[in-house]
């Protein structure tokens, strides 16, 4: 054997090994992974990176680095959430090696429990968590490769099939609120003030406004008409049906009268309903309004 052919078979040699010892740390990775689903998390000490503009800073951790030489900043979280899907999580690494995280941050019992009733679109409810009242903060995203993943030690998110769907829609209603027309936002800002001012009061009305799980509207025949019609609907609990003696209907007859008809909207009806009493083509043509703010 030539001195080439000593070289080539040497190098070939090399790649196998290398090869091998590739196959068997994304083989440990893609384990590992197997066991993560949608909402898992980790707790302790970890760091948000993300990319700032240096001659103009807009948090703190950027202000603190703005005149070092680099335009990457970092925040102390107590941990993250694995937001990618879990059929995507537990692909093999080789083929998708990334997923997205999103940081864990501390709320009080108040803001938890909005976020539970999906009243902060801004973040999501993970119930493994939620005893030590984090939740997950979703206009903060973060990619990182699964084998950061693997070495994590792993806090289940979601125990059943109803949380792991509750999740899946605050994620995708984080994405894809409806953004309602401007003349609209003007239009219900008097119902809006009313139930972001009377949500959390001890009265008859802040508990009724705490028992509906989200409000409806639809627009016939488009958002886009000269002339429309506006039908309501409060989305109640199953169990609630009456509060010491006053009945939905009074509730409903006073939020309506701040929504009288005006401009384009000349046609204002409502319903207090359960959610066994919308039909689903009433509930996929209305679009969610939200308790803390409508969107823009």
């Amino acid at each position: 054997m030539d001195d080439q052919d000593l070289l080539e078979q040497q190098g070939a040699e090399r790649i196998i090994v290398v090869t091998d010892h590739r196959d068997v740390w994304i083989q440990t990775v893609d384990t590992a992974l197997k066991e993560w689903c949608q909402g898992d998390c980790v707790l302790g000490e970890h760091w948000f990176v993300y990319r700032f503009n240096p001659q103009r800073p807009l948090t703190s951790d950027s202000a603190d680095v703005a005149q070092a030489e680099t335009d990457l900043a970092e925040s102390e979280v107590k941990g993250f959430a694995v937001v990618t899907q879990t059929c995507d999580i537990v692909r093999t690494c080789d083929k998708r090696p990334f997923v997205e995280v999103v940081p864990l941050v501390e709320v009080d019992g108040i803001k938890l429990h909005d976020i539970q009733r999906s009243r902060q679109p801004q973040y999501a409810y993970i119930p493994g968590i939620a005893e030590l009242n984090l939740v997950a903060d979703l206009d903060r995203v973060m990619t990182v490769e699964k084998a950061v993943v693997a070495k994590w030690e792993r806090k289940p998110g979601c125990l059943n099939d109803e949380e792991i769907r509750q999740l899946g829609q605050a994620l995708i209603r984080k994405r894809a609120r409806f953004a309602f027309p401007d003349d609209f936002t003007d239009f219900a800002k008097k119902l809006q003030n009313r139930l972001r001012d009377k949500h959390d009061k001890s009265t008859t009305e802040g508990e009724a406004l705490r028992a509906l799980r989200e409000i409806r509207v639809r627009a016939e025949p488009s958002w886009n008409s000269c002339e429309i019609r506006l039908i309501f609907w409060f989305i109640r609990d199953e169990e609630q049906n009456q509060f010491e003696g006053i009945g939905w209907d009074q509730f409903l007859k006073q939020w309506l009268n701040l929504i009288p008809e005006s401009g384009r909207f000349q046609n204002v009806e409502g319903s207090v309903v359960a959610l066994e009493d919308m039909t689903a083509k009433e509930y996929v043509e209305s679009d969610r309004l939200d308790l803390d703010h409508l969107s823009s």
